[in-house]
């Protein structure tokens, strides 16, 4: 059975793309280098292979196959979407 990729948090995403941004793409250990970048969680392969879904995504998006129009949530002006204390209550 193929294993499921690995969850990438947010955080995690943004350091990949900071190490993507700063380690040559010749280095020849780019993936070993990025992998210990984004904290040593994610193996070689899997810094890889969230490489590889990237440039599909990119590829589809570029293609002009992807749906921009999302349906996003109307909020008037008074409304807000950051949690307060008062949202506790």
């Amino acid at each position: 059975m193929e294993d499921l990729p690995k969850q990438w948090s947010w955080e995690e995403n943004k350091l990949f793309e900071l190490a993507l941004a700063v380690v040559d793409e010749q280095h020849p250990r780019r993936w070993e280098v990025v992998a210990a970048m984004i904290g040593g969680q994610k193996s070689a392969e899997d810094v890889l292979n969230h490489y590889v879904i990237l440039l599909e995504d990119l590829q589809v998006i570029e293609s002009g196959k992807f749906d921009h129009s999302l349906n996003f949530v109307q909020l008037d002006s008074t409304q807000s979407l950051c949690w307060t204390d008062q949202n506790t209550k």
